[in-house]
């Protein structure tokens, strides 16, 4: 178990530092290809779909139930929804980052940006010790689907920031920051529902977190993708990422 503990805590911390990444494209390139920013977003989109539907989902019924994991699973969408409602956020503040706008608008962007992004992130690093202290494979492949889709992420923090600013320092900073929320999630999952993490609250926990991912996916990652991207790239984004994803579960 306390193996199990560390290693979700890891994949956590990978998945979220991702941003990290996406900040230094960002700071190397300023403005990624619409192919590269459509196919990647769309590709996040299909392996968070294909885990949500046929691991997570899945494994829910079989611990708790149809009926049941089926409700937890609209109470994860229900969960995302108010997230983003709350603090709803843009990956790159379109309009700001393309125009001519001030710099303190430019820096208004990405700080709000940082701010939703992290908000949105707290959830996600909840499903990666949740399906890791279920399955040390599961885990993973959520990570990664995680870790793809921060990538952007990162990028739509430090790409207004350094415009605004100047300072790569800052712009990583802020990256980071948006980030870390995700092993926060992890950690304060591990202090606070390891003790109650019996087969039905995990069984419960998966199929919300499905509901959770499936809902970036398809209010966020998806559309995002087809605004960004070619007419076509985000559908083959998407098809790779579940096919690839259905291939290394075939594997396992």
């Amino acid at each position: 178990m306390d193996n199990n503990v560390g290693t979700a805590l890891l994949l956590t911390a990978g998945a979220g530092l991702a941003t990290t990444f996406g900040s230094l494209i960002g700071l190397a390139v300023r403005k990624p290809g619409a192919t590269f920013m459509g196919f990647t977003l769309g590709f996040s989109a299909g392996v968070m779909i294909l885990v949500s539907f046929v691991e997570l989902l899945q494994g829910s019924i079989a611990t708790i139930g149809f009926l049941s994991a089926h409700a937890a699973f609209f109470v994860g969408m229900i969960i995302f929804f108010i997230i983003d409602n709350v603090v709803p956020h843009e990956y790159i503040g379109h309009e700001e980052l393309h125009s001519k706008g001030s710099t303190e608008s430019l820096k208004r962007t990405g700080l709000m940006v940082a701010l939703g992004i992290g908000v949105h992130n707290f959830p996600e690093g909840l499903a990666t010790f949740a399906g890791t202290m279920e399955d040390l494979q599961l885990g993973l492949a959520i990570a990664v689907a995680i870790a793809v889709h921060n990538i952007p992420e990162g990028l739509a923090v430090s790409a207004p920031i350094y415009a605004a600013t100047g300072s790569r320092k800052k712009a990583f900073f802020w990256s980071f920051l948006s980030g870390i929320s995700e092993p926060i999630g992890a950690c304060l999952a591990a202090l606070i529902l390891l003790p109650f993490l019996k087969a039905e609250i995990i069984g419960w926990l998966l199929a919300a977190v499905a509901g959770i991912m499936v809902s970036i996916s398809l209010d966020e990652l998806i559309p995002l993708a087809k605004s960004v991207g070619s007419e076509r790239t985000p559908f083959f984004g998407v098809m790779t990422g579940m096919i690839i994803m259905a291939l290394s579960l075939w594997l396992i």
